[in-house]
């Protein structure tokens, strides 16, 4: 028998040439060991709540261990939990679902995965808006699909319809759709949703829809596109708790989907995760149940963050439109560096502010940083203040 040299087989998976880590958990890691050694760093680098996870929440967990509640589940998710999930989608994204549409997930992203895995064939084009979050196009890559970035700006000033075609092929499969975005902080408006939706339906296209940011909308309102006529059939959407309530370390989430999508959503999860942590379940499913101001509140605590962060940023020059969505400014740093990543070097080494280049969230994104206002008032107030003295 002839022996292989050792070079050709202990060699990755081809699926993995172009998927890559990410550029945000550098970062992370580069700060942690600033911090290490003792050096004062001003964060807006993350990507998660400040807040912490409501103690209804937590209480719902210490029940279910008390009641033993601890056995496999099934791996699309309790009953009772894809029921609520049912009742809340109907009610507030009017999006028509049953619980055999609902598949509870270990967070936004398996159920982006899930997505796409069950969707993206190799040399599939999957039309992404840019700037765009950047695990998508790793997401992408790992089905051996190609992204195809179309400029959100480009697409807000000259219609989507047009935009789209210039950018779609033959081979287009899907579209994904992020709204509230990260990390620009855009709420896509009905009536450009709508457009999308048409597009969708006219060249025969899916749409994978990311809506982890639902909750945290300040202008406008937030459109779920499978709500619109026709789109169930051809929408998968993702959605986490991660953001809403302050849980991004549970990892929980669901995605919506008629045949054949949840078919493969549950093969991609059974064959993964096999589920999610059953008193973690019980957690999400007081989240969504117990009535609580908590959204409400944590959405004005946002706003004000946002409107403190601006004011200071365009104070100095940073020049920055106001997100309308999400926890993110994304100011122009021009006048720093015309490159983004020089220009959050420049920012950490003069001032100890901490962000993430637009370069990170594709070429349209550069010249901007993401700044993120999910922090305290204190930190904000200090990051300004060590911006006006060091810049």
């Amino acid at each position: 028998m002839q022996i292989l040299p050792a070079s050709t087989m202990l060699r990755l998976a081809r699926r993995l040439d172009e998927v890559g880590f990410s550029d945000i958990v550098k970062i992370r890691n580069r700060i942690m060991a600033l911090r290490a050694q003792g050096a004062t760093v001003y964060q807006f680098e993350g990507g998660e709540p400040y807040l912490n996870t409501p103690d209804y929440i937590k209480a719902a967990t210490a029940t279910a261990l008390e009641e033993n509640k601890t056995r496999y589940a099934p791996s699309s998710g309790i009953l009772e939990l894809r029921a609520a999930i049912a009742d809340k989608l109907r009610d507030r994204n009017r999006i028509p679902a049953t619980e055999g549409n609902i598949i509870v997930v270990n967070g936004g992203m398996q159920g982006l995965f899930g997505s796409f895995q069950s969707t993206v064939n190799p040399n599939d084009e999957v039309l992404v808006f840019s700037p765009y979050w950047t695990p998508i196009k790793d997401l992408i890559a790992h089905c051996q699909g190609k992204t195809v970035l179309v400029p959100t700006k480009e697409a807000r000033q000259n219609g989507f319809a047009k935009t789209l075609a210039r950018y779609a092929t033959q081979h287009t499969k899907a579209i994904y759709f992020n709204t509230p975005a990260n990390p620009t902080g855009v709420v896509f408006s009905r009536k450009e949703t709508e457009e999308v939706a048409r597009f969708a339906q006219d060249r025969d296209l899916l749409v994978i829809s990311d809506e982890a940011y639902e909750d945290l909308v300040y202008e406008g309102e937030h459109t779920s596109i499978a709500s619109l006529d026709g789109m169930l059939d051809r929408t998968i959407t993702t959605f986490t708790l991660s953001k809403s309530f302050a849980m991004t370390g549970w990892r929980l989430g669901y995605a919506v989907a008629v045949e054949p999508w949840m078919t493969g959503l549950r093969k991609t999860t059974l064959y993964s995760s096999n589920g999610v942590s059953t008193p973690t379940q019980w957690a999400a499913l007081s989240a969504i149940t117990t009535p609580s101001d908590f959204l409400e509140t944590s959405r004005a605590a946002y706003r004000v963050r946002r409107d403190l962060l601006l004011a200071g940023l365009n104070e100095l020059g940073l020049l920055c439109e106001s997100p309308a969505g999400a926890f993110y400014a994304f100011p122009d740093v021009s006048r720093l560096s015309g490159d983004s990543r020089e220009a959050a070097e420049l920012l950490l080494d003069r001032a100890q502010i901490a962000t993430v280049p637009g370069a990170v969230f594709g070429p349209h994104g550069e010249g901007h940083v993401r700044f993120s206002f999910s922090t305290s008032l204190e930190t904000i107030e200090s990051g300004l203040e060590s911006m006006r003295r060091n810049l």
